[in-house]
This record gives structure tokens, sequence and C-alpha cells, in this order.
């Protein structure tokens, strides 16, 4: 037998093009590293609020650098990043809190479709420049994900239950009391401590922290598959 899987939690909101990116690669090195991957759907708004964060949008440098920025990742990690139409619209008026419900429903009751479901909303807001707050968007990209369509209505139905608002709200919190003033958060956890690190640039860091090779966000193995 080998060691056991480290566990690295990934706190993430889809509507966060970075957390997209942390995701990917993240998903891509679990198995290369043996790591025990936790997704955790987390509300963006409420980590800024907590923090007194602002928005890269609300900032014209910070939206316009951006813009070059996404260009620029999307051919260096091979995710299809593509900038919403109306950048403002989805990031400050839309937001996420529904699809992070359905996330966090999606995550209680059927974890094992987490990551695709969660994948899918990214590509609809990210790629596609779809809808992600009309519970029909929600429908489409759980479908998508391979949910039944019985599967995804009684899911979206729970998110407006108390547990699944309370789940969302207290993986927020805990986001925050480890630090977090944006997403995505990476915590790994070795050893007996506890390791944050903010953003998807830094997983050569989290590399390094478990005795692991970093090869770039598309390692060999996978490079081979896309």
């Amino acid at each position: 037998m080998g060691p056991l899987p480290r566990t690295v939690e990934l706190f993430y909101d889809v509507l966060s093009p970075y957390s997209w990116l942390g995701f990917e690669i993240l998903c891509r090195y679990k198995n290369i590293w043996n790591i025990h991957l936790q997704l955790r759907p987390t509300l963006i708004a409420g980590i800024m609020k907590d923090s007194g964060n602002k928005p890269p949008a609300l900032l014209p440098r910070k939206a316009q650098y951006l813009t070059t920025d996404i260009k620029l990742l999307r051919q260096h990690t091979q995710v299809p990043l593509q900038l919403p139409k109306d950048f403002f619209s989805v990031i400050l008026e839309k937001g996420s809190l529904s699809a992070m419900r359905f996330l966090t429903a999606v995550n209680m009751e059927h974890p094992e479709m987490l990551e695709k479901a969660s994948r899918e909303l990214w590509m609809r807001v990210w790629s596609r420049d779809e809808d992600i707050a009309d519970p029909q968007s929600i429908l489409a990209a759980a479908e998508k994900a391979g949910l039944s369509t019985q599967q995804a209505r009684g899911l979206l139905e729970k998110t407006s239950t108390p547990q699944v608002k309370n789940k969302l709200k207290e993986t927020t919190e805990a986001a925050c009391k480890y630090g977090a003033f944006g997403l995505p958060v990476t915590v790994a956890h070795l050893d007996g401590q506890t390791h944050m690190l903010f953003g998807s640039d830094r997983m050569e860091l989290l590399a390094h922290l478990l005795g692991e090779k970093w090869m770039g966000p598309v390692p060999p193995a996978v490079s081979a598959k896309l």
C-alpha cells in the first residue's frame, strides 16, 4: 500500500474565472499528486463582503488587465475561457447565488456529480457566454453534466431549503476563517498543519508543499488526452 492521499480543499465560485483555472489544474493533478481533492462550493460575494475586498471589475485598470490576462491564460492552461460580452451584468447584477446553492445541493446529494456540474456552469458563463442565474439555465447545465431531469429538478427545489442555504453559508464562512479575501482558495492539510493559498497561480507552491513535481498547468499525462 502506498501513502494515504493528502487532503486538499478547493473553495470556488463559478462566477470566478480564476477559480475555473484552479479547479481544472487540481482536477488534472489529483491522481498524479495522490491528493484527496475536496471541492467546496463557496459564495464569492460573501467573501468580498466579509473581507472588504472589491471585484476587479470595479477598478478600471484591473478590468482592462483582466481582458488581456484571460486571453493569455486560455492559451497557457488550455481552458476555454472567454469573457462574457456584458461582463458587468454577469458579475455585478446577476451574480452566482442560485448557481452556488445548486452546486451545494449537488454536493450534499450527489457529490460524485459535483465536478461535472461545476464545469458545465463554468462552460456556460465563461466559455459560451450563457446565463447561469435562471433556473432553466441551471437545469440545462445539470443535464449536460449527466444528471437526469428528475434529479436536476429535485436539486433545484432544494436550493430554497434552509439546509442548502446554511451549508453554503457555512462553507463561505469556513473559507473566511482560513483567511480568504477572494477566490479560488486552496487549503492543504499536511502533517497537522494548514496552508492556505490564494489564486490559481499558486499551484507550483502547492507542489512544493506536497513535495511533488510541478509540470505546468497541463501535465504530460493530461496533454496527451487534450
